[in-house]
C-alpha cells in the first residue's frame, strides 16, 4: 500500500513523461512539474490508499489521451487532449478505488485536475457575455490571457455586441439564444473561425463541450437554468452568478453535481465571501453565515413611503452597477431573499444558520461565524471582477484588476438589522429556504413577472412582494419535485402573476 501522496506525484510525473513517451508537441515536463505542485498544494493530510492502482490507471489514461500529432489544428487538438485527460482521470479514479469516492483526498485532487489543461490555461465559456456579469468577466479574461481563454460566448438578443466581443476574443463558439432574432444575425460580423450556434440547444452544447473547462453562468433569471444544468451534468466547473439556478432547483443541481463530480464556485460577491471564509474551518464548526446587504436606494424608508417609489427611483442603486432586474430586486431586498435560498443549498446549511445584516458601505461582503465565536469576513471595494476572478482561478490567487482597499484613509463600517416590515420580500426568502421543495421555483417565477410589471408601471413597488406572496400561497406545493415539475410550476407561476390584481 502506498500513500495517496505517491499517487498524486505519479500524476505529475506522468504528465511530464507524456511529452517524452509520445513526442507530444504540447505536453512538457515543466507542465508535469507544475501539475504535480498545484495538485499537492493545500492537501495537508492524505490517507493511505491503493496508490499503485491509482497511479497506473492515471498513466494509462494519459498515454491514451496524449499522442495527438502536431498539425495546423494544434490548438484545438490540445484542447481535446486536455479534456480527454480529465475525462479519463475521472474514469480511472472510479476504476482504481471506487470505495474511496467520498474520500476528501479524491475530492481535492479531482478538483485540481479538473481545473488544469495541459498548457495550464483554463478554457472558459461565458453564458450571458453581454450582461453586466458577462462584461465584467470579459474584463477579467482580457487581463489574464496567460491563464484564462474564452472559448465560447453567448447572448440572448444583443448579437451585435456579441459579434464585437467575438472580434476581440476570437472564441471557438458564439451562441445567440433568442431564435426570434436568428434571421437578423449577420454571419459576416463574426470571425470566420468562430462557429455560430442558435437557441437554447446551442448554449447547452457549449456548456457541455469537452473544449470547455469552466462555465460562467451569467444569464439572469430562470432562463439560465438550462445552460447551468448542462454544465453540471457534464461534470464541468460551474462559476455560478445565476442565483436563480439554485433557487429554482437547488437540491436537484447539488445532487447532480455530487454524481458527476461538477464543482460549483460562487460568483456573487456575498457567496464568494462565504466560500472564502468557510475555508478557515470545518463545516461542522459553522454556527451561521451572515450575508450583507447594501440596503439599496431606499434604506431607512418606511413601508408607507415606499408606496411612492417609481421605476426611475428604484433603478438608481447607490453602490452597484447592475442590470435592471437585479437592481429592482436589490431595492425590494428580494435579491437578498434569493441569496438566502441559494446559500441554503450551495453550502448545505439549515435556514436558521443564515442571517442578513444591512451594511451600507458594501465593503464586508459576508461573514461566517464559527461555534467558538470567531467571525471571519471577506472585505474588498465593491467590484464584481474580484469574485469572478477568484472563481475562475480557484484554487489559486493571482494579480487582478479590481481596486484595492486604501488603509491610509479613515473609514467606518456600519451594520444594521434589516427592516422586515418595510421590506417583506426578505421574509419570503427565509420561509422558502426553510420549506424547500417547489416553493423556490414559484417565488422566483412570480418575482420575475412582478418586477417586469413594475417596470412597465402595471404594479406599484410595494405590490411586488404582495404578488409573490399570493402566488406562493396559492401553488400546489411539492416537497420533492422533479425538474419537469419545477418547469411546469415555473410556467404556472408566471401566468398567475401576470393575472394578479391588487
Amino acid at each position: 500500500m502506498l500513500k495517496a501522496r505517491d499517487a498524486a506525484q505519479s500524476l505529475g510525473i506522468a504528465l511530464g513523461r507524456a511529452s517524452t513517451d509520445h513526442q507530444s508537441t504540447y505536453c512538457t515536463g515543466r507542465t508535469g512539474t507544475s501539475a504535480q505542485r498545484r495538485i499537492l498544494q493545500g492537501i495537508p493530510a492524505l490517507p493511505r490508499m491503493p496508490g499503485i492502482a491509482f497511479a497506473r490507471s492515471l498513466r494509462r489514461s494519459i498515454s491514451v489521451a496524449a499522442p495527438v500529432s502536431a498539425s495546423r489544428h494544434q490548438v484545438s487538438a490540445n484542447g481535446r487532449a486536455a479534456g480527454a485527460v480529465r475525462s479519463f482521470f475521472r474514469k480511472s479514479l472510479r476504476a482504481a478505488a471506487p470505495s474511496q469516492s467520498a474520500d476528501p483526498f479524491f475530492d481535492q485532487v479531482s478538483a485540481r485536475v479538473r481545473g488544469l489543461t495541459l498548457h495550464g490555461v483554463k478554457r472558459i465559456a461565458v453564458l450571458g457575455s453581454t450582461g453586466s456579469i458577462g462584461t465584467s468577466c470579459l474584463d477579467v479574461l482580457s487581463a489574464s490571457r496567460d491563464r484564462l481563454r474564452p472559448v465560447a460566448l453567448t447572448a440572448h438578443r444583443r448579437w451585435e455586441q456579441l459579434a464585437e466581443q467575438c472580434r476581440q476574443f476570437n472564441p471557438s463558439y458564439a451562441v445567440v439564444t433568442d431564435d426570434a432574432v436568428a434571421r437578423d444575425v449577420r454571419r459576416s460580423d463574426f470571425p470566420s473561425d468562430t462557429r455560430l450556434l442558435f437557441g437554447g440547444d446551442g448554449a447547452a452544447e457549449v456548456a457541455s463541450s469537452p473544449e470547455v473547462d469552466v462555465v460562467v453562468a451569467g444569464i439572469v433569471g430562470a432562463a439560465g437554468l438550462r445552460g447551468a444544468w448542462a454544465a453540471v451534468e457534464a461534470g464541468k466547473t460551474l462559476a455560478i452568478a445565476n442565483k436563480e439556478t439554485l433557487v429554482v432547483a437547488g437540491p436537484l443541481v447539488m445532487d447532480m453535481a455530487a454524481r458527476t463530480g461538477s464543482k460549483l464556485l460562487p460568483v456573487d460577491s456575498e457567496h464568494s465571501a462565504v466560500f472564502q471564509a468557510l475555508q478557515t474551518g470545518r463545516s461542522a464548526e459553522v454556527r451561521r453565515v451572515v450575508l450583507t446587504a447594501s440596503g439599496g436606494p431606499f434604506r431607512g424608508w418606511t413601508a408607507e413611503k415606499l408606496k411612492e417609489v417609481t421605476p426611475e427611483l428604484a433603478l438608481k442603486h447607490p453602490t452597484w452597477d447592475m442590470g435592471p432586474k437585479i437592481t429592482i430586486d436589490s431595492a425590494t431586498m428580494m435579491n437578498k431573499a434569493l441569496e438566502v435560498i441559494e446559500a441554503r443549498w450551495l453550502f448545505n446549511l439549515r435556514a436558521d444558520q443564515i442571517a442578513v445584516v444591512v451594511h451600507p458601505q458594501s465593503i464586508v461582503h459576508s461573514m461566517v461565524e464559527f461555534v467558538d465565536g470567531s467571525v471571519i469576513a471577506q472585505l474588498s471595494p465593491p467590484d464584481m471582477r474580484l469574485p469572478i476572478q477568484y472563481a475562475l482561478t480557484y484554487p489559486d490567487r493571482t494579480e487582478g484588476i479590481s481596486p484595492r482597499m486604501d488603509w491610509t484613509k479613515a473609514c467606518s463600517l456600519e451594520f444594521h438589522p434589516p427592516d422586515i416590515e418595510a421590506f417583506p420580500a426578505l421574509q419570503l426568502g427565509f420561509e422558502v429556504a426553510e420549506r424547500g421543495g417547489s416553493s423556490g421555483a414559484v417565488l422566483n417565477a412570480a418575482n420575475e413577472v412582478a418586477v417586469d410589471r413594475f417596470l412597465r408601471c402595471e404594479l406599484a413597488f410595494t405590490d411586488i412582494p404582495r404578488a409573490c406572496r399570493a402566488v406562493l400561497n396559492a401553488h400546489d406545493f411539492s416537497s420533492s419535485p422533479t425538474l419537469s415539475e419545477l418547469l411546469r410550476l415555473d410556467r404556472w407561476a408566471r401566468e398567475e402573476t401576470a393575472r394578479w390584481r391588487v
